[in-house]
């Protein structure tokens, strides 16, 4: 017995299931400011940008910095580095605190 046209239609099922849901998202709407299109072309590309909302009462200066360092270097981020000093200076005097 073949099961791979049963777990696909599983799966099938699961992703239409998740659809709706994933549709009624709103898109983050982060502070307009010097940094914004950085922040949008390289940060979203691998994480929704609601961390950076979600996480902004907290960090200071330096560990925003830590932050954008830690996701090139570990995670390899393919930042450029006018990019990477720009997403910084816009998180810290944006959601820095």
């Amino acid at each position: 017995m073949n099961i791979l046209p049963a777990l696909f239609a599983g799966a099938l099922a699961a992703a239409a299931a998740a659809a709706p849901a994933a549709a009624e998202e709103k898109p983050v709407a982060l502070k307009q400011a010097p940094g914004l299109d950085e922040v949008e072309a390289n940060c979203a590309a691998c994480h929704s940008l609601d961390y950076i909302i979600m996480n902004s009462p907290f960090p200071t200066a330096a560990v925003w910095d830590a932050e954008v360092t830690k996701m090139i270097k570990s995670y390899g981020a393919p930042i450029e580095d006018a990019d990477a000093k720009a997403i910084a200076e816009y998180l810290k005097k944006n959601y820095g605190s």
